[in-house]
C-alpha cells in the first residue's frame, strides 16, 4: 500500500480514537473520520498482546487486504483505523470480509448502490 494511502503519525491515530465514530466486532474496530482529501486513507494498529511480531504481521495483513478487496464499495474521502483483536487471527476469511462490510454499513460507509 502505498505511503499516501496510509497513516503513519502518532497524532493522526490519537486523532482518530478521540474524535472518529467507531463500530465494535470480534474480530476488529474501525473507527473513522471524515478527512478533506478527497481520498481514503487506512491505518492499522495491532497489540503486542495478540502474540509475537510473526502474528501480529499475520493479522496486519489479513486487515489489509479485507480493506483492499472492499475499498471499491467505501466512499471516498474517510480516515479508517483497523485495530485488530483476538479473533483478528482465526476468523475464517469470509468472517473477516463479513464483519468489516457489517462495521462500514453501521458507520454508513458504503457507496449507495444503484437499482
Amino acid at each position: 500500500m502505498k505511503r499516501a494511502v496510509t497513516l503513519k503519525e502518532n497524532y493522526e491515530f490519537r486523532r482518530m480514537y478521540q474524535k472518529g465514530a467507531s463500530a465494535v466486532s470480534g474480530a476488529m474496530v474501525l473507527y473513522c473520520r471524515k478527512n478533506r482529501l478527497g481520498r481514503n486513507r487506512l491505518g492499522v494498529t495491532v497489540s503486542a498482546k495478540l502474540g509475537h511480531a510473526v502474528i501480529r504481521n499475520r493479522a496486519r495483513r489479513r486487515l489489509r487486504e479485507v480493506y483492499r478487496l472492499n475499498q471499491v464499495h467505501l466512499r471516498r474521502g474517510y480516515d479508517m483505523v483497523l485495530v485488530a483483536r483476538g479473533r483478528t487471527l482465526t476468523a475464517s476469511w469470509k468472517e473477516m470480509n463479513d464483519t468489516f462490510l457489517r462495521l462500514c454499513r453501521k458507520l454508513d460507509l458504503l457507496e449507495a448502490r444503484e437499482p
